[in-house]
């Protein structure tokens, strides 16, 4: 198998805790599959990037972070025009998650992120470089995971079944009937989906439409259209849905939403 580009240029050197880079990208860009030597923090100041590793696939929007440890492979596809923002640490400051982790970010965190990007590195013991990387690990030690991407299955049937919700998110199609086509049962497709995801197929599905649900949302279109959109009919279903993992309806959190013009530019 073809091993991913190990890109090294953004890892800190010797004497530096954090490097930082920032890059705006077009509407449909996409980064191929690549790792780095040391653990990011990936921030998007606008836009919505969809993020794969393995069998996991993720959605980062606006307010939430990804860290992904070092030597991690991945690919980033921009729905949207993105601003990215990325921290790059050296392996060993932080080590709370063992995996690609999704998490909110809050005001100071957020602010943090640019500044360090102003900055372009941190030094590993120089006075306000030091106070600022222990702001650093602070915030994320006390960051909040969020439930915003799903893990692909494996075997050939569940995996046919997973293509299909993914290409007509909007189907209220049955488990029975998408397994007609699949070669198994209901009972051993749900088997398969609780073994290799974590989940029964009606939750993982919940998880498609919450993803593709915030990359609508993001877009523009409005709540309604967008529970349309993911399959469901009645809005409140939906709004219930979002509010569970966000804690607050789809429309205050687009409200509270960065503006184009973001925070680091003023």
């Amino acid at each position: 198998m073809r091993q991913p580009l190990l890109v090294r240029e953004n890892d800190p050197g010797r004497g530096i805790s954090v490097t930082s880079h920032a890059r705006d990208y077009a509407r449909d860009s996409r980064v191929s599959l690549h790792a780095h030597g040391s653990d990011q923090l990936v921030y998007a100041s606008r836009g919505v990037m969809e993020i794969a590793a393995g069998e996991h696939l993720w959605v980062l929007p606006p307010h939430f972070g990804l860290w992904v440890p070092a030597r991690t492979a991945h690919r980033i596809h921009m729905h949207e025009r993105v601003g990215m923002r990325t921290l790059y640490l050296r392996p060993g400051i932080f080590a709370r998650w063992a995996g690609c982790t999704v998490f909110h970010v809050t005001p100071l965190l957020r602010q943090l992120i640019f500044e360090i990007v102003r900055r372009e590195r941190l030094r590993a013991r120089d006075g306000l470089d030091g106070a600022l990387l222990q702001v650093l690990v602070a915030q994320l030690e006390r960051a909040t995971p969020v439930p915003t991407g799903i893990t692909l299955p494996r075997d050939e049937r569940a995996a046919a079944v997973a293509q299909r919700v993914l290409e007509d998110v909007a189907s209220r199609r049955s488990l029975g009937d998408l397994c007609k086509s699949a070669g198994a049962s209901v009972r051993t497709m749900q088997r398969i989906f609780q073994r290799e995801v974590g989940l029964d197929f009606e939750s993982w599905r919940r998880q498609v439409r919450l993803m593709r649900g915030v990359q609508l949302l993001v877009s523009g279109r409005s709540v309604k259209e967008v529970a349309d959109a993911v399959g469901y009919a009645d809005t409140s279903t939906f709004v219930a849905l979002f509010r569970s993992v966000f804690e607050r309806p789809p429309k205050a959190w687009v409200l509270g939403l960065p503006s184009e013009r973001s925070d680091e530019e003023e």
